[in-house]
């Protein structure tokens, strides 16, 4: 068996997981989070399961309810009513996605039609078309850039982070071969996290009889890895969400990865259940060592219900190991059985 690696939680799905764990132990009253915290169908019913309530639309959130936003980015009218009915509100936005929001804002300002390259319906990319709407064209695929109307000179192509480097790049080039003069940020805006998993994919493929991916049908990352493996010839391609969900014919050397936002505890019961005779080696593409911290006011609340815990006057403590760094995301989650 060939396990890569990097796989699974990346920067952006530690932190957002995090940080809703941490307000959960926060309050005890029902914590509400706008969309899925991620797209892992396992994490959030383990949420579900600690009484997170997951809305679709601000206006189910009751009034003074602590909110939290989802890791894909919030459109600002979204962000605006969750401040306004929200007791207290945590946004927990992937940084990355955040610089998407403030390039469209930027380049929106400076007068530029925005060509941006995401998927139709993803929260992502409902989020980022909605800093600008009116500067914003929507596409997937190079032929949608050749039929687009005259935008005039000044065009951006900007991203959603989640795409496949292919998916990006021949928009790019389409894009490019009709506005010479197109601008997009230095620092692409493709997520180093889901690059790196395509890279461990694709160092691992060839070697591979069958490759199984772990993530959930909603991820569009993992949707990439599926994608990439199946263009990379792979002769079966295995998209499960958990182990139990294995098919009972796998045979020959077979690759195993997970996508972002999948837990390392289902990669662990995958390598259980396949039980290979031949031993697991670890195909290493890079190392990751990215680190986000919880939202600014989020550490701020935590650091006063400790100190007031501390007084005596009968707070929830925070968490009892709040080095955040130091505490894995499906560890702070699984703490919570001990609360």
């Amino acid at each position: 068996m060939l396990l890569a690696e990097p796989r699974g939680f990346c920067a952006g799905v530690e932190m957002a997981i995090k940080a809703l764990t941490w307000l959960v132990r926060a309050f005890d009253e029902p914590v509400y989070c706008y969309h899925e915290i991620v797209h892992n169908k396992l994490v959030v019913e383990r949420f579900e399961d600690l009484g997170v309530v997951f809305v679709e639309d601000i206006d189910e959130v009751p009034p003074g309810a602590p909110v939290m936003l989802s890791a894909h980015g919030s459109a600002p009218e979204v962000v605006r009513r969750a401040h306004d009915v929200g007791g207290y509100t945590v946004d927990a936005v992937c940084p990355l996605v955040t610089k998407v929001h403030h390039e469209v804002k930027t380049r929106a300002r400076k007068g530029y039609q925005v060509v941006y390259v995401g998927h139709e319906g993803h929260e992502e990319a409902v989020g980022t078309i909605a800093v600008a709407p009116e500067a914003m064209h929507r596409v997937e695929h190079p032929d949608e850039v050749r039929n687009l109307p005259d935008l005039g000179d000044d065009v951006a192509l900007l991203a959603q982070t989640t795409l496949s480097h292919r998916d990006w790049s021949d928009v790019l080039d389409a894009a490019g071969d009709r506005w010479p003069d197109l601008w997009s940020p230095g620092r692409s805006d493709l997520c180093f996290a889901t690059t790196n998993r395509q890279g461990a994919l694709l160092s691992l493929v060839d070697r591979c009889d069958a490759v199984v991916v772990i993530g959930s049908t909603n991820s569009s990352n993992t949707r990439a890895l599926v994608k990439l493996a199946e263009e990379a010839g792979c002769p079966r391609v295995v998209w499960i969400n958990r182990a139990e969900e294995l098919p009972g014919d796998l045979s020959g050397t077979v690759g195993v990865t997970a996508g972002a936002s999948a837990p390392e505890q289902v990669v662990d019961a995958v390598l259980a259940a396949l039980d290979p005779t031949g031993g697991v080696e670890v195909v290493r593409h890079t190392e990751e060592d990215e680190y986000f911290p919880p939202p600014r006011n989020l550490r701020d609340l935590l650091g006063a219900v400790r100190g007031f815990a501390g007084l005596g006057f009968g707070a929830p403590p925070p968490a009892r190991h709040f080095d955040d760094r130091s505490v894995g995301a499906s560890d702070a989650l699984a703490a919570l059985d001990r609360i």
